[in-house]
Parts: structure tokens; C-alpha cells; sequence
């Protein structure tokens, strides 16, 4: 029987490469087969006579035994919203059609200096504002497990990939759970980084060419096996030579058995109470976990819901702001000097925190470092933090509404859990441990404290391995 590479991770391809059982021409030709035959429309820009080059001098460089990097000669895909030099680049938006820039995103040209092989770009929604992946250039993309179903957004097209096998690493790019929550819907793993580790400059929606990047924005790997975003945040950590960095990354390694940790657990909430079929799995997740002899802790997290969700909701709409022209940002000034005090309405919530004044927001800053510090607090006893993923699994596409057991729930309830520290630059992993009765996905998110991003991975393997997950789906 022959081998099925393409739904191997992405650590076994690169073994067979390095093994010389196949080349990565041909695991190239084999994804672009896989992508081509696809309905999901998850890739949406191909880039295959560059790809085919590129792989090709993998292959070139691992016969004279000069591999140049962790990823050499892998072929993988790139949320659209990262530019990537000389591929279309749109971000979803119709006046980004045809834009394409000179030159890569640095978390991309970290991967190619890697020898990652750049296949093409995965679906977003328009400038990744939404919770589903659909624009106006490329439509939407389906969920692998159910093509009724939404992917998640921003990175939905990113995920759906993954888990059909289309890609087997993705770069996306998470500020408001866009990484996690597709990552949850579709049944793979994710990362969320320390805020920080990896650079962001080169990424969308801030205008293509700028320098700067939102500070709450952090991009993130995507794969089928918790050990390949291992191999991708090492990837991601390590400068290229044109960043002309001096310093080089050293993460402190994760406890070293299972029983080595100390972990808490948050099942639910009645600021965001999830439906049963997750409620019985986190169930099941702790005491699988303390069977293993893992010190297990059932408790919330040092900040509350309101507390968590006011404070993200004022940082966010501080950040979207910037998406505005300046006539229509003049206009939302004048629109909430307008409003009526007593009007707390979602509209002039919203209305209040994107033009609102610098020093608000350097109180709310300050507030932000404030709840940064009770989570360090937090974790001074604790090694991570277990928590649902979203409150239940994926919702219909283009569906606004949420139902959680039958009652009616915000819709932006399915990022309530992720963004509970979104706006403090913890690290969080989403791993894939169980179905429900329509076998679809559901995961646990892995908090850690700043810098534990070695820590949250490893668990996810370890609850791989308890679990017996997988993420891997015909698309």
C-alpha cells in the first residue's frame, strides 16, 4: 500500500524527505493535486510555478547535503492577509484585488528563509473582520466536517486546509481568537505565541507598506499535529538575516512528564456558559487527566468575564479605528459627541471606545498591564490553564446568531473564551480532544504564562496522546 503523505504532519514529511522516500517536488505536486480536487475553497491564490522552482532547489540542495533550514523543502500555505512578495496579496478586500507586493511579511520571510515552499494563500473575510471566512472576491469557504457549517474566521481558510490536508503547516494570525477559533471549529491545532515573539510587520489590515502593526495582534502556526507548531514557533522565533537582529531566542523548556504539571482547570462559565457537549468534555479532559497522576485544580482564572471582555472590547475598538479614512473617522467623532449619555447601546459602545481619547486609552493600557500581572500571579502556582475553546461547535456559515443548548447567546460569545487574555499577549494553544454526537470537532484552549509557549504545547501533545486526536479530514 502506498503511503498517503499528504495527510501525514508535517514532521513526518519532512523525515521522508530527509530519508529520501520522496522528494519535495513530489510532495509538492502531491498538495497542489490535493488542493486542486478540494471544494472546500480554502486555498484561493495559487503560486505554482514559483513553488515548483523553490522545490526544486530543495531538492537540488539536499542531494549536495546542504539543506538550508527546519522547514527545507516543505510545502505549505499563508493566510492572505500576510503579504508575501510577488503573490497576489487581498486580505479579502475587493480595493486589494490586485495587490502585489514587493516584499514578504517578516514572519513570511522567516519561513521561506527556512526553505519552507510557499504554495499559495488561504480564504480570509474582508480585512479579517468577521468570524467567517467570506468576501466579495472569493465567497466563502466550508467547513471540512460539514460543508453547512462555518470554518471560523478570521483564519478560516487557514484551518479548513489543515485539516483537509491541503497544507500541512499554516501561518495565520490571531488578535480576537482569529487562529483559535477556526482552529477549535475545524479539529486541528493551533498556537497563539507570547505577544511579541513573533513579528507581525507585514500584515493586513494595517495599510500594505506600513511598518507598524496592532499591539494586540500576534501571528501564529496552524497544523495537524501539536509537534509541528513546536517546529513552526522555532521557525517563527528565528530572525532572517535581513532583520539584521542581534539577540536569539531561548524558551524555557516544559515540564518533563505529565505528573510534572500542575493544572488548572476553568469548565465553564456563567459569563459565557458553554453547551453540554463541551461542558462533558472538559469533564472528561480533567479526569483523564487525573488519572495520570497530573496535579489537577478546578478553578477560574484570576480575572472575571466582564472584567476580561470590557477591557479587550475598548482595546479593540480602539485598534479597528484605524481602519477608517479620515473623513469617515471625522464623522464618528461627531457622531458620538452626539450621543445621549444614558445611550449604552452596543452601536455607541462601540461608537465611544473607537474615538476615544488617548489618555482613555492609556488608562485602559494601564488597566491591560494591571490584569497581565494577575494572570503572572496566577501562574506562579500553576503551570497552565484549561479552558473551553468556545462555547460550542461550529455554528452554520453566514449564520449571526448563537445558540448554546437552545438559549440565545451574543454572537461574538464564540471568542469570549479566547479573548480572555487576547488583549494581555499570553500564549494559548487550541488541541483538538473530542466529538460530539454530529462528529464534529471540539477543543480545549491551553493558557500559559507569558513566555510558556514550549509549556502549552507541551500539554496539547500530552492530551494528544491521552485522547487519541486527530485532526485530519477528507476536504
Amino acid at each position: 500500500m502506498s503511503t498517503n503523505y499528504v495527510h501525514l504532519p508535517a514532521h513526518t514529511q519532512l523525515n521522508a524527505m530527509q530519508q529520501g522516500v520522496i522528494s519535495s517536488r513530489g510532495l509538492l505536486d502531491l498538495h497542489l493535486e490535493q488542493i486542486q480536487a478540494s471544494t472546500l475553497n480554502a486555498v484561493v491564490t495559487l503560486d505554482i510555478e514559483a513553488a515548483q522552482r523553490a522545490a526544486d532547489a530543495s531538492d537540488v540542495r539536499r542531494a549536495r547535503g546542504a539543506a538550508v533550514g527546519a522547514l527545507d523543502g516543505l510545502p505549505l500555505t499563508i493566510k492572505d492577509s500576510f503579504e508575501t512578495a510577488g503573490l497576489r496579496t487581498t486580505c479579502g478586500a475587493e480595493d486589494l484585488h490586485h495587490h502585489i507586493p514587493e516584499r514578504d511579511a517578516d514572519a513570511v520571510a522567516r519561513l521561506r528563509h527556512a526553505g519552507a515552499v510557499i504554495m499559495g494563500k488561504t480564504n480570509v473575510p474582508a480585512y479579517c473582520q468577521d468570524l467567517h471566512t467570506d468576501n466579495a472576491i472569493f465567497g466563502a469557504t466550508r467547513n471540512p466536517h460539514d460543508h453547512t457549517l462555518t470554518p471560523g474566521g478570521s483564519s478560516g481558510g487557514a484551518a479548513a486546509a489543515v485539516a483537509a490536508a491541503l497544507t500541512p503547516l499554516e501561518l495565520g494570525s490571531d488578535l480576537a481568537g482569529s487562529l483559535r477559533l477556526p482552529a477549535h471549529y475545524c479539529g486541528v491545532y493551533a498556537l497563539r505565541p507570547t505577544q511579541g515573539l513573533v513579528p507581525a510587520r507585514g500584515h493586513i489590515p494595517r495599510p500594505p507598506g506600513w511598518l507598524t502593526t496592532s499591539d494586540m495582534l500576534t501571528p501564529g502556526p496552524l497544523a495537524r499535529h501539536p509537534r509541528d507548531l513546536t517546529l513552526m514557533l522555532a521557525t517563527l522565533t528565528t530572525p532572517a538575516p535581513d532583520e539584521n537582529t542581534p539577540w536569539r531566542l531561548s524558551l524555557p523548556d516544559p515540564p518533563r512528564q505529565l505528573d510534572d504539571f500542575r493544572i488548572a482547570i476553568w469548565p465553564n462559565d456563567p459569563g459565557c456558559p458553554v453547551d453540554d457537549a463541551t461542558a462533558a468534555t472538559l469533564e472528561h479532559v480533567m479526569c483523564q487527566l487525573g488519572a495520570t497522576g497530573a496535579h489537577i485544580t478546578e478553578t477560574p482564572g484570576p480575572v472575571g468575564f466582564a472584567e476580561a471582555s470590557g477591557l479587550f472590547e475598548q482595546l479593540l475598538y480602539a485598534n479597528a479605528a484605524l481602519g477608517a479614512t479620515d473623513a469617515a473617522f471625522t464623522a464618528e467623532q461627531t457622531s458620538a459627541c452626539q450621543l445621549p449619555t444614558h445611550d449604552t447601546s452596543p452601536r455607541a459602545t462601540a461608537l465611544r471606545y473607537r474615538t476615544q481619547a488617548h489618555r482613555s486609552w492609556l488608562i485602559a493600557r494601564e488597566e491591560s498591564a494591571r490584569q497581565r500581572a494577575a494572570w503572572m500571579a496566577f501562574f506562579e502556582h500553576r503551570d497552565v490553564l484549561i479552558t473551553p475553546a468556545a462555547p460550542t461547535q461550529a455554528i452554520p456559515n453566514g449564520s449571526r446568531t448563537l445558540h448554546v443548548d437552545g438559549e440565545e447567546r451574543s454572537f461574538f460569545d464564540q471568542t469570549s473564551w479566547a479573548n480572555l487574555i487576547s488583549h494581555l499577549g499570553l500564549p494559548a494553544a487550541i488541541a483538538p480532544v473530542s466529538k460530539n454526537d454530529k462528529d464534529l470537532p471540539i477543543a480545549v484552549q491551553i493558557i500559559g504564562a507569558p513566555y510558556a509557549d514550549r509549556t502549552v504545547l507541551a500539554l496539547a501533545e500530552q492530551l494528544a496522546t491521552i485522547a487519541g486526536a486527530t485532526a485530519d479530514v477528507e476536504g
